[in-house]
């Protein structure tokens, strides 16, 4: 079958690889076009798809609201339409396959109170409200303080997940995080930003931070002690199990059937209704699990990981 996968932004290239080996196997043609984090680029490229009649689209959307009439313009051309990592809100996509975000939000809140000897003050360093997934994050964040001793006395939302805003919001709101024991971040592009700044205030290490994707520099953080937790996210199962969906998709197959290789048996509300909803399980890395899950997962190697932590 005939597959299009427009990027936006993401970890490109490793989700890119496994999706395409995936769906050749399967026997699909794969075309991979990457929209440069431009929205208006996403749209063209759809239009494009559509012109080549194409079986499916999968799509990573920077933004929902742009590209709502295209995605329904490519579903009137019967072309199947997968939201990829971020929801496509009021789309209604013909399958949504991300990570579960609510347990993301729920993995930081607990490490936040886990791992700081005061709870009662902490900071939440979001990404943009532009993206879903990060009203999702926060949404399980909250809902895991709710009932305990803590405040979140700001929460900041990134314009752009721009970790220069990041470290920014720290700087000129010195006073106030140097009254928080914790800060969630939306990402560990954040994280790095947001403890840059904590060392210029000598409060790197003492300040708890966690984020999330498992990103290297953000493994060599936690094993040097100034990041507290990443949350992994196994990209390559998520972005195998959406070519496989995909192809289903392409194929006629109704996916939420038993005769799917892999059954979509969830739903979630798009903001139009129901849809088929896949969801994959992230986990909490800390220094204690850093060389079970990263090391021996395959994910970080080891000398890269502990690259400036002397023996």
């Amino acid at each position: 079958r005939d597959l299009r996968m427009s990027r936006g932004l993401g970890d490109v290239y490793k989700r890119q690889d496994v999706f395409v080996s995936a769906a050749r196997e399967l026997g699909a043609e794969v075309n991979v076009q990457n929209a440069n984090g431009s929205v208006e680029e996403q749209v063209k490229l759809m239009e494009y798809f559509i012109q080549k009649k194409v079986d499916a689209i999968v799509i990573v959307p920077i933004d929902s609201a742009p590209l709502l009439e295209t995605v329904q313009k490519a579903q009137s051309a019967n072309i199947k339409v997968i939201a990829y990592d971020r929801l496509i809100v009021g789309a209604h996509p013909d399958l949504y396959i991300t990570f579960d975000n609510r347990k993301v939000g729920e993995l930081m809140a607990q490490t936040l109170l886990s791992n700081t000897e005061t709870t009662s003050d902490l900071l939440l360093i979001c990404g943009p409200l532009t993206d879903h997934n990060v009203l999702e994050v926060e949404e399980g964040f909250l809902s895991e303080i709710q009932g305990k001793d803590v405040s979140v006395l700001d929460t900041y939302y990134t314009d752009g997940w721009k970790p220069e805003n990041a470290g920014a919001y720290i700087r000129e709101h010195r006073e106030l995080v140097e009254s928080v024991s914790g800060i969630m971040c939306g990402n560990d592009n954040l994280a790095g930003a947001v403890v840059d700044a904590l060392a210029e205030q000598r409060l790197a290490g003492k300040v708890c931070v966690v984020g999330q994707d498992g990103d290297l520099a953000a493994c060599q953080r936690i094993v040097e002690g100034t990041q507290t937790m990443t949350v992994y996210k196994p990209i390559e199962q998520e972005a195998s199990t959406a070519a496989i969906l995909a192809v289903a998709l392409g194929n006629g197959t109704d996916i939420t059937s038993k005769d799917c290789e892999i059954p979509v048996t969830e739903t979630t509300d798009d903001g139009s209704g129901e849809i088929p909803y896949y969801k994959i399980t992230p986990i909490a890395v800390t220094a204690e699990n850093m060389d079970e899950v990263i090391v021996d997962g395959g994910f970080h190697s080891k000398e890269d990981v502990y690259l400036n932590v002397k023996e």
